[in-house]
């Protein structure tokens, strides 16, 4: 009798463990990386032109320094009460963009091309990006001439999800 108790126990454990992974054959398989990009983004936030002067604080021209980069520099102003003009400059003598950036307040969501504000207060302000798997960022004032542009890159593959810091230090006025 004992001997049957054993078998009878041990076909139960057999049939839970083949039905177990008969059901999870049944599912289809989804990739780690598919499942993360998955969760829906943030969604955007309505903004007035009298809320984006709590952004005022990132005009100017500003040095740019984080780990494994080197110095970058960047100059903010605002082009009128709705429009960001973000320029990408060649060196800290401030003369030539080699890029420009414009984010720009329509139908209450301030953008740019690829990325919409999310969140804002009087200290900073979330970017999530219009296309899922690209990376969200937010700028944040440290301080009357420091802030911060922190990066958040989604996970990709077997990479992990990271963050990026990049600290710029305001540049004196000429």
């Amino acid at each position: 009798m004992h001997l049957i108790s054993k078998y009878i126990v041990f076909s139960l454990i057999l049939s839970i463990v083949v039905l177990g992974s008969l059901v999870g054959c049944a599912r289809p398989s989804t990739p780690a990386n598919e499942m993360q990009s998955a969760a829906p983004a943030p969604s955007p936030i309505t903004i007035t032109p009298a809320d984006l002067v709590k952004l005022r604080w990132i005009e100017g021209t500003w040095r740019g320094t984080g780990t494994n980069q080197p110095p970058f520099f960047e100059r903010y102003r605002f082009e009128n009460d709705t429009t960001l003009v973000m320029e990408e400059l060649a060196d800290e003598t401030a003369t030539a963009p080699k890029r420009t950036s414009r984010y720009e307040l329509k139908d209450g969501n301030f953008a740019d091309d690829s990325h919409v504000a999310t969140a804002l207060d009087d200290k900073s302000i979330t970017f999530s990006p219009r296309i899922q798997g690209q990376n969200s960022f937010r700028w944040q004032s440290e301080s009357k001439d420091v802030w911060k542009a922190i990066l958040t890159l989604p996970a990709k593959g077997s990479a992990p999800a990271k963050e990026i810091i990049y600290v710029l230090e305001r540049l004196p006025a000429k």
